[in-house]
């Protein structure tokens, strides 16, 4: 007796199981996964990029975060309000803004390089980083002087003005943008990143070959 035809919907088995799915088709155009070479050089681009964001954070913190006022008698320098809300306020802002650097920049990175993995992942947080501490930078450096006795006595005494801008959580304010980049990243990569493809598993309803 011989053994019936292999049914039209599935490949001869070539005498392997024929129950075995067939391999997956390679990926092809912007699905392929990019080489080692390749995604060490677009994490060097995002690390770039970032670093270079954060001038961009430090002339938003300048412009948005709110001033301590000072005032001199001639002889000492006093707050001339409550400090409290003031100093909260400078480093409330720099956070909120890293945040938003941080996510913006996983956004990005997700978009432009779906496939790409650690490396990636690990640009983002070292420039992250990098980018805090250049807007941390820019902001202090172009803001109030530090030398609050000089500035006080070149603008006299009774005359208000801005005390230089500080950060009192520095630790916490240099790693907002990292964490929120590495965060947002995972959770587009778990809802929207590839999957695998599922095998295809044959026909239940098909009878299996009879045996000669």
């Amino acid at each position: 007796m011989t053994a019936p035809l292999t049914p039209p919907h599935q490949p001869p088995s070539n005498g392997a199981d024929a129950s075995w799915p067939a391999p997956y088709p390679p990926l092809s155009g912007k699905d392929e996964v990019p080489s080692t070479a390749k995604e060490l050089r677009q994490a060097a681009v995002v690390a770039a990029v970032s670093t270079v964001a954060g001038v961009a954070l430090g002339l938003l913190w300048l412009w948005l975060a709110p001033r301590v006022s000072l005032i001199s008698d001639g002889k000492a320098v006093f707050l001339r309000h409550s400090e409290g809300e003031s100093a909260i306020g400078a480093d409330g802002t720099f956070v909120l803004l890293a945040l938003g650097f941080g996510a913006v920049a996983a956004g990005l990175v997700f978009l432009f390089h779906r496939y790409g993995g650690v490396a990636l992942v690990l640009a983002l947080a070292v420039g992250g980083v990098l980018g805090s501490l250049l807007g941390w930078g820019v902001g202090t450096f172009l803001g109030p002087t530090h030398d609050v006795v000089a500035h006080a006595k070149s603008v006299g005494p009774n005359v208000v003005f801005d005390a230089p801008l500080k950060l009192k959580m520095w630790g916490a304010a240099m790693l907002a943008w990292p964490l929120a980049a590495m965060i947002v990243h995972l959770a587009l990569t778990a809802v929207l990143g590839p999957r695998d493809p599922e095998p295809e598993w044959p026909d239940a309803s098909t009878p299996p070959p009879a045996q000669g």
